[in-house]
C-alpha cells in the first residue's frame, strides 16, 4: 500500500472524529454504526472498483449515459436547432464557443426524468430500492421507512425520497430524521447523475460508474456521519413493510407527469445557477478589495485538511479544497463544470477521481433550503425540528463526502 493510500486510510477515522467533535462528542455512539459505515463504505467500492464483472458494468452504465445524451440532442436539435447542438450556420471561431449549457445539457434531466418515472411505475426501482433498504437494516439496525429513505436518494432527490415515506416522517426517532436529511445531502439524484458523467467523462475515466459507485458508498457514510453527530438514543419503530407507494396511473402517465417534474427542476437548476453564481460574484466583489480574497478562497481554506484527509498528494490539495469550497458556496453542479471546463483543473487522475467522489452530494446551502421547505411541508408537526438540523445536516454530508473521497483514495493506486 502507497503512502497516499495510507494517508486516506488514516483519514477516515479522522473524519469520523470530525464528526463526532461536530457533534458535540456525544454519548451513546455505538460500536456496530462505526464498524458497519466504515466496512459498508469500503465493502461496497472495492466490489464495483475491483471486482472485473461489477467493473465491466461501468463500461454498460458510461453506453447507457452515451445513448440517453445522443438521444436528447435528437431532441434538442429538433426544437433549438444550432443551439441545441445541431450544424451551425456559421463559422465557430472559438473552440466551444457554440455550446450552450441550458440549450445542450440541462434539457438531459427531462428524458432522465422520464424514464426515472416509467422505471418506478413498472416497480424496477422499488425492488432495487428494497433490497439496498434491507441490507441498510441489517447493518445499522434503524427503522424500515428511515432506511428506505436513505436507499431511495441513491436515486432520487432529498425532497422525493422522503415523500416515500411520508406517512412515517413523524414516527421517525429524532436521530433517524436527522439520517434521512444528511442522506438527502450527501447523495445526488439519477438525473443529476447523468447530467454530470456527461460533463465530466472527457476527464474523468467511467464517468457514470464512478459516480454511481460514489452514491452507493455515501449511503453508508451518510449514516455513520448523521450517528456520530446525532447518536441514536430512541428505539426506533419497527416497520418491516414499508413499501414505496403507486404514484402513476400508467406508463404514459409517468411518461408525462416524470416529464413535468423533470421540467421544473430544469427551471430549478437554471435559476439557482443564476441567483448563486451572481450572488457569490457580488460577495466576492466585496471581499476582493480587503486583500484580494475570494469566497471560495476562503471555504477552500476549511477543506484543505480535508482534501489531505483523504488522500490527495500535498500539490493538489489546494485546488482540491477550492473546488469543494465552490461547491458548498454554489453549488456541485458549478464546480463539476469547472473541473470539464479546465481540463481536469491539473490535477492528476487519482486526485480528479477523488474529486469526483467527494463533490457527489447536494451538500450546499441551497440544497438545504430545498429539503427543509419540503420535509416540513410534508411533516407540519415537526417542522421546528427539521428546521434546526438543516445546518447540521450540511456538516454531516459535506463530511459524508469526504469519506467517499477518502474511501476511494484508499483503494486508488497512485
Amino acid at each position: 500500500m502507497s503512502l497516499l493510500q495510507l494517508q486516506a486510510l488514516a483519514g477516515l477515522p479522522l473524519l469520523c472524529l470530525l464528526a463526532w467533535a461536530c457533534g458535540g462528542f456525544r454519548r451513546g455512539v455505538r460500536a456496530r454504526v462505526v464498524v458497519a459505515g466504515l466496512g459498508g463504505q469500503l465493502l461496497i467500492a472495492a466490489a464495483l472498483l475491483h471486482v472485473p464483472p461489477l467493473r465491466a458494468g461501468f463500461a454498460l452504465v458510461g453506453n447507457a449515459v452515451n445513448a440517453l445524451a445522443t438521444a436528447t440532442r435528437a431532441g434538442t436539435t429538433l426544437v433549438f436547432g444550432y443551439l441545441g447542438g445541431g450544424p451551425l450556420p456559421y463559422a465557430e471561431l472559438t473552440p466551444g464557443g457554440s455550446f450552450i449549457l441550458f440549450f445542450q445539457a440541462l434539457p438531459l434531466v427531462l428524458l432522465v426524468g422520464a424514464l426515472s418515472a416509467v422505471l418506478y411505475h413498472w416497480r424496477v426501482m422499488p425492488l432495487v430500492v428494497d433490497v439496498l433498504a434491507r441490507g441498510l437494516r441489517r447493518l445499522f439496525g434503524l427503522s424500515g421507512a428511515c432506511n428506505l429513505s436513505v436507499a431511495a436518494n441513491v436515486f432520487v432527490g432529498m425532497v422525493e425520497a422522503p415523500l416515500l415515506i411520508r406517512p412515517w416522517l413523524a414516527t421517525l426517532t429524532r436521530a433517524e430524521l436527522f439520517v434521512a436529511m444528511v442522506a438527502g445531502l450527501a447523495t445526488i439524484s439519477g438525473n443529476m447523475l447523468v447530467v454530470y458523467a456527461t460533463m465530466i467523462a472527457p476527464v474523468v475515466p467511467d464517468a457514470a460508474g464512478q459516480l454511481l459507485t460514489a452514491s452507493l458508498v455515501s449511503a453508508p457514510g451518510a449514516i455513520l456521519a448523521a450517528l456520530l453527530m446525532r447518536p441514536e438514543r430512541e428505539t426506533p419503530q419497527d416497520t418491516p413493510a414499508v413499501e414505496a407507494p403507486r404514484i402513476y396511473d400508467s406508463t404514459m402517465d409517468a411518461i408525462v407527469r416524470g416529464t413535468a417534474d423533470g421540467l421544473q427542476l430544469l427551471f430549478g437548476i437554471m435559476a439557482a445557477l443564476v441567483v448563486f453564481v451572481a450572488l457569490v460574484a457580488l460577495l466576492n466583489g466585496m471581499l476582493e478589495p480587503l486583500g484580494g480574497l475570494t469566497l471560495q478562497q476562503v471555504v477552500g481554506w476549511v477543506f484543505w485538511p480535508l482534501a489531505f484527509a483523504m488522500g490527495v498528494p500535498v500539490e493538489d490539495c489546494a485546488t482540491v479544497a477550492r473546488s469543494l469550497g465552490v461547491k458548498v458556496v454554489v453549488n456541485e453542479f458549478v464546480s463539476y463544470l469547472q473541473l470539464a471546463a479546465s481540463g481536469g483543473a491539473g490535477l492528476a487522475e487519482r486526485s480528479r477521481i477523488i474529486l469526483t467522489y467527494a463533490l457527489c452530494g447536494f451538500t450546499n446551502f441551497a440544497s438545504v433550503g430545498i429539503m427543509v421547505t419540503g420535509m416540513a411541508a410534508m411533516c407540519p408537526e415537526r417542522r421546528a425540528e427539521i428546521i434546526r438540523l438543516g445546518l447540521p445536516s450540511l456538516v454531516a454530508a459535506s463530511i459524508a463526502c469526504c469519506m467517499a473521497g477518502a474511501t476511494v483514495g484508499v483503494l486508488t493506486v497512485p
